[in-house]
């Protein structure tokens, strides 16, 4: 049987946490933030991490004890809202952030609070916080409204059951993200070790000028269709205005061969990606096509490492082609280049590897814990 209940009626929801100060005449203590609630399920002493100051009074009051839901109560966006993690130790000397808020059980019950911590994530509870929420660039619940939310309850035995299975999900998780995190510093190591080059034997300067075509996209094409996310029999070929995503598809390319775009206004500017031809870049976007003596995927990891955020000719940042030109690489041998290319595209292939299997891993758990969650 499964009863359903308001949260309130479970525990009590505080958000009198303190800020990010360091005061005069208070003691130093740990701080829970933000990052650390909306990146883990779950919250043990090694993960708060923040040195702030806080009262005696705050730290009486803001206390982070085992068993204890730590929720995201507003963000810019809805969907950032509710977010929560459950603390598996008492984390002593340590104090939670005014921007999170804790829901402490009125008699602690572990299992309890795991199985709510999981609710949280399912689709009636977002439903209920995007019912509930309030604000206009900002929103948010209060206290008494993520109180009203209401949660089902089965038994001792299921809910046992369910953490069990939504555990085994989370760990597997957690053990792709490490994974992917230990693969990017290797990574990193190795591309930094590889590209540097300075003052080698066998090594030119040369500007992109020099050993590439520089070409500034124009206007969107009026065949595109905009929002297209793949390519169709009538329109095959992607359209990138100024970014990594896809603006659109469209009947014809301009671009043949593969190449590196450079984004050229706005907050991505400098931002590098590497495109497959056949394509046709839009609003600036500079694409750098290289000449024979350059390996394309070479041209991409040197240019990741040059700073093309330099220009900024008014309120909006932006470059132009000449500025691109301008900036120089390392030219190598092209067996040299085509060996450290080898290399990185290893590390590039292994580390897409883990992310589409973390991909899958979480729609997996999504799948599951609705479809165990949803009791109606």
């Amino acid at each position: 049987m499964v009863e359903w209940k308001e949260l309130g009626q479970l525990g009590k929801f505080e958000n009198i946490g303190t800020d990010k100060k360091i005061n005069e005449g208070e003691k130093l203590v740990t701080l829970l933030n933000y990052v650390d609630v909306y990146h883990h399920k779950y919250i043990d002493s090694s993960v708060p991490q923040m040195q702030v100051s806080a009262s005696d009074k705050k730290i009486e009051d803001c206390t982070v004890e085992k068993g204890d839901i730590f929720v995201t109560p507003s963000s810019e966006t809805v969907d950032d809202i509710g977010h929560a993690s459950v603390i598996t130790e008492t984390i002593p000397n340590a104090v939670y952030s005014y921007h999170i808020m804790r829901y402490r059980m009125f008699e602690k019950n572990m299992l309890l609070s795991y199985y709510i911590n999981y609710a949280f994530d399912t689709e009636n509870v977002k439903r209920q916080i995007l019912k509930k929420a309030q604000g206009l660039t900002r929103f948010g619940l209060s206290k008494d409204k993520f109180a009203s939310i209401q949660i089902p309850i089965p038994s001792l035995q299921e809910q046992t059951r369910i953490v069990g299975i939504l555990d085994t999900f989370t760990a597997s998780i957690e053990n792709l993200k490490e994974q992917i995190a230990q693969r990017r510093k290797q990574y990193e190591y190795y591309r930094d070790e590889l590209l540097n080059l300075e003052g080698k034997e066998g090594v030119e300067m040369k500007t992109l000028g020099e050993v590439c075509d520089v070409i500034t996209g124009g206007e969107v094409p009026e065949n595109t269709i905009k929002g297209q996310q793949e390519p169709s029999e009538n329109h095959p070929f992607a359209v990138y205005a100024n970014g990594k995503e896809t603006y659109g598809y469209a009947d014809t390319f301009q671009i043949n061969s593969d190449a590196v775009c450079i984004s050229s206004i706005g907050a991505n500017t400098g931002a590098v990606y590497f495109k497959t031809g056949k394509f046709t870049p839009a609003i600036r976007l500079k694409v750098l096509i290289p000449h024979s003596n350059l390996n394309t995927r070479f041209l991409y990891y040197e240019s990741m490492r040059i700073d093309f955020k330099g220009r900024n000719t008014g309120s909006v940042p932006n470059i132009n082609a000449n500025y691109v030109k301008g900036k120089s690489i390392h030219l190598l041998p092209l067996s040299e280049q085509s060996r450290i290319v080898s290399i990185l595209d290893t590390f590039e292939a292994s580390i897409a590897n883990l992310e589409a299997q973390l991909k899958e891993r979480e729609k997996q758990y999504e799948y599951y814990r609705n479809k165990l969650l949803t009791f109606e």
